[in-house]
């Protein structure tokens, strides 16, 4: 189940990259340029991807309180990506260094409508990898809408041809 996971987390990490290098590379106004979506531009997509990971981070981290990034500070495209790499690498970090009971264990959280749940910490960091690929699916949906023709491949199973 580990390897798994640290192969989930690798991964989010090879997808972000590949997509925010494109991402960024566009100007701020294709970044902020409103697409109908699940968050209406490019910028607001990835900000949503890094609030989500920083907010489950801080639940597994038995945070007293939750801070959403997005409602911190309005950090630019740059920004965005650096802070959703890095918190990407903290996860993977936290991963290899966890131990099965780490990742089994049941962790009692309250969603951000106030809902209580208990699930197991390995659900969370699975979620965040589908939660992720979800909306990269999006993002290269906007990008196309764009008028961006050189996206890169972000398939899991692209991902594992190279030996990761």
């Amino acid at each position: 189940m580990k390897q798994m996971l640290v192969s989930y987390t690798a991964y989010e990490i090879w997808a972000n990259e590949r997509l925010l290098t494109v991402i960024r590379s566009l100007s701020p106004e294709q970044q902020q340029q409103e697409i109908v979506s699940s968050f209406p531009s490019l910028y607001k997509t990835c900000l949503h991807i890094w609030d989500a990971s920083f907010i489950w981070w801080q639940r597994v981290h038995q945070a007293a309180q939750i801070v959403v990034p997005s409602l911190s500070f309005h950090p630019t495209m740059d920004e965005v990506a650096q802070e959703l790499l890095e918190q990407n690498q903290q996860w993977l970090a936290w991963i290899e260094h966890a131990t099965e009971a780490d990742l089994v264990k049941e962790l009692p959280y309250t969603t951000m409508k106030g809902d209580a749940f208990v699930q197991p910490v390995r659900f969370i960091i699975q979620h965040l990898a589908n939660h992720g690929t979800y909306h990269r699916g999006q993002l290269v949906t906007m990008l196309r809408q764009l008028g961006v023709e050189k996206i890169p491949v972000t398939d899991y199973i692209a991902f594992t041809r190279n030996g990761s």
